[in-house]
């Protein structure tokens, strides 16, 4: 199980090999979803058994390695709905935020990098099968020869 106690103490390059994510980053991701915890928790609510950088870690952690909630609420402890929840809460928050953004479609087309596109054809098809009519439903027992 990845907690953050134990990841603290790991270097700077073995921290982002890890996270994804520089140290300060992480702790600007944590100051950000802290606060809006604490807003949102003044409200009342029931505290979370995993720390704000365990949730963030294991946020992390799904979205570097896509492994599946199963596997995260196994390590973390928690059920699939709860990773599912703190995971999706985490996201949403850092996209609110405005703090972090990714380029636009609008920036990738005018980029140099060209791209190669492969569509594959995936449509069903229906299985063309014999239709039931009722002599094909209601047969008679054929007749054995001795």
């Amino acid at each position: 199980m990845l907690k953050f106690v134990q990841v603290k103490s790991l270097g700077e390059c073995a921290f982002r090999r890890l996270s994804g994510v520089k140290r300060k980053t992480f702790d600007v991701m944590v100051d950000i979803l802290t606060t809006k915890e604490n807003e949102e928790k003044n409200k009342g609510g029931r505290p979370n058994n995993l720390s704000m950088e365990d949730r963030l870690l294991m946020t992390l952690e799904y979205l570097r390695e896509y492994r599946t909630y199963f596997h995260i609420s196994k390590s973390y402890r928690l059920s699939e709905s709860a990773c599912y929840r703190n995971i999706r809460w985490i996201e949403n928050t850092l996209i609110k935020s405005k703090v972090f953004s990714l380029p636009g479609r609008k920036e990738l087309v005018k980029s140099d990098v060209k791209y190669e596109v492969i569509l594959v054809d995936a449509t069903e098809s229906p299985i063309e099968r014999p239709k039931k009519t009722k002599e094909f439903l209601f047969r008679k027992k054929e007749k054995t020869h001795d």
